[in-house]
């Protein structure tokens, strides 16, 4: 009996210290993808053994169905694949023998976004790391509208953009690259991603108004040039007044002359 679990000690010994020897490690802060790109999912064995002889899944452990790509038995088996992740999901068996199972991630979607675990698995031990993917869509180039004036003939500026992931920021830089403040904003959320729309009054007769919208290093801008034409709602008024005016004096006096001439040839 005391042979039996020395025996037993031993090999429990000789398993826990080749279990200690070898750790998977994965990156120490999110990784950053966008979506409609490719991604690299990093997780590798250190030191460095080959894996191809083990088992090499990666799933996504906050969902019921979480398989996202399985590796065993020389060969990958992804029957039980989730359905999203079909023809996405690929491993580098070559870079296997070094002990590098990252996982390649084609044609990212905002669903993506969450925990993955990469766990590797020999006859002898195992062990796993957790990856954390954070998705960012790049949305429309930001439109700039003119909608109107104020009653102190100040210019009112709309600028919005569509399809960005997660929340983007929005802001209004002057020529010298000053922010302005915005007077309303709305922000709003749909399959397509968020929207966001800003609007401002200018007061500035000769200025350019940039509107600037940002997510981490993705940054898409467009530029409204306004000029003292743009603060002249009254003289655009004053002048379709005039016109209107002289319009009706000159139909005014075709009307008299007709009527009058009409009156002369009737009564001689």
């Amino acid at each position: 009996m005391k042979f039996i679990c020395l025996t037993y000690l031993i090999i429990s010994g000789i398993t826990d210290s080749t279990s200690e020897q070898y750790d998977v490690v994965g990156p120490a802060a999110p990784v950053f993808a966008v979506a409609g790109e490719d991604v690299i999912l990093p997780c590798s064995v250190k030191p460095n053994i080959s894996v191809v002889d083990m088992r090499v899944e990666w799933f996504r452990p906050d969902l019921k169905d979480s398989l996202v790509h399985l590796y065993e038995n020389h060969e990958d088996r992804n029957t039980d694949q989730i359905q999203s992740y079909r023809e996405r999901t690929k491993l580098n068996h070559q870079e296997l023998q070094r002990g590098n199972a990252s996982l390649k991630l084609s044609s990212v979607q905002v669903s993506d976004e969450g925990r993955y675990r990469c766990f590797i698995q020999s006859k002898s031990w195992y062990d796993d790391t957790t990856v954390v993917v954070k998705v960012g869509a790049v949305g429309r180039p930001p439109v700039i509208t003119v909608d109107g004036f104020d009653h102190s003939g100040g210019l009112h500026l709309q600028c919005e953009s569509e399809g960005w992931y997660p929340e983007p920021d929005l802001e209004w830089l002057n020529s010298e690259g000053v922010s302005l403040s915005s007077e309303k904003t709305e922000m709003q959320r749909n399959t397509d991603g968020f929207s966001v729309k800003h609007t401002i009054t200018v007061h500035h007769r000769e200025d350019k108004i940039h509107c600037r919208v940002k997510l981490r290093h993705h940054v898409l801008e467009t530029l409204i040039v306004t000029s003292s034409k743009s603060f002249n709602p009254w003289r655009t008024s004053i002048i379709l007044s005039s016109i209107t005016f002289v319009l009706i004096l000159i139909a005014g006096i075709l009307i008299y002359v007709f009527d009058h001439k009409y009156r002369g040839t009737f009564f001689s």
